[in-house]
């Protein structure tokens, strides 16, 4: 396990090896970044953007949080930090691709599946229970089909049903709906099975997930 130690360690040998062999990128990026594709991924430490697409520091604009969740739009109350990362990425990066990608064995989906956090107090899991709230109406669904057991198939299909509800919210955001009817920016859904390593795409026609 990487313990602070390590990562300061980590930060040492990329700053003699990484940085300092690659100064012209650096020089590049430090005058500004031009990803031209944003993900939308779970904060789970298992499934980094990054390494799942191989890609080097200003290839994409990543937003990670609790079960790769996207807010509906939406004017009032609290914070937007997902909402503030879009509006950036859509309208200032002029990012022509947005993934949201769930993955295997996501807490956030086995605790919406579990409702261990229902009821709990802010700060002692209430904050979790309130974010997944959004999975809500397609845990009914899951739960009347598959049931509620996180080791069973419920856990993959709430997993899969991430993707779905985060499409389906990004295209509340009138900007984002706008630039997708005009073929400026494509939404696609993505999942990576930590088990074997496999990425499968959403094929949003037929609603099934194929490996890529």
């Amino acid at each position: 396990m990487t313990d602070y130690t390590n990562l300061l360690a980590g930060y040492r040998r990329f700053r003699a090896n990484g940085w300092a062999t690659q100064r012209n990128r650096w020089a590049e990026l430090s005058e500004g970044q031009h990803p031209r594709s944003m993900i939308i991924a779970c904060s789970d430490s298992r499934c980094d953007p990054a390494e799942i697409f191989d890609t080097s520091p200003g290839e994409i604009f990543v937003v990670r949080n609790v079960a790769n969740l996207v807010p509906p739009y939406e004017v009032g109350g609290g914070r937007h930090g997902v909402s503030a990362a879009l509006e950036f990425a859509v309208m200032e990066l002029e990012v022509r691709d947005i993934v949201v990608m769930g993955h295997g064995m996501c807490g956030g989906c086995g605790a919406s599946l579990s409702q261990s956090f229902k009821d709990a107090k802010p700060g002692e899991g209430g904050f979790i229970a309130h974010w997944i709230e959004m999975l809500d109406e397609a845990r009914e669904r899951i739960v009347a089909e598959h049931g509620d057991d996180v080791h069973g198939p419920a856990r993959r299909a709430m997993e899969h049903e991430t993707v779905r509800v985060g499409l389906a919210n990004l295209r509340t955001f009138p900007n984002i709906a706008r630039r997708e009817s005009l073929g400026l920016v494509t939404l696609h859904g993505a999942y990576f099975a930590i088990a074997d390593g496999i990425l499968h795409l959403l094929d949003e026609q037929t609603g099934a997930f194929e490996p890529a």
